[in-house]
């Protein structure tokens, strides 16, 4: 089956939008939800466009059962304690 074209690529707003939102989430949320629950409406396409974006460069996983979970390490905790270790 032919890749389709992209007909709308996202603007940087928009990736750290959706980033925000999967971080910020309670519970770990399905593309469904996290759609809905974004402050600003965006095309379908697009959002699925971030989705891949993210899951290509590790910082997300969509589960089995099709759930959306951050997995990038970049906390404020981990980025102190990283500061205070030592290096070889």
């Amino acid at each position: 089956m032919p890749e389709r074209p992209v007909l709308h690529y996202p603007r940087l707003d928009t990736i750290l939008m959706i980033e925000n939102a999967i971080k910020r989430a309670d519970e770990y949320p399905t593309k469904a939800e996290l759609l809905r629950s974004l402050p600003k409406k965006i095309m379908y396409q697009t959002f699925n466009l971030v989705i891949d974006y993210l899951q290509d460069s590790r910082k997300v996983i969509v589960t089995k059962d099709g759930r959306i979970v951050w997995v990038f390490a970049d906390s404020a905790k981990l980025r102190k304690l990283l500061s205070k270790s030592k290096r070889p």
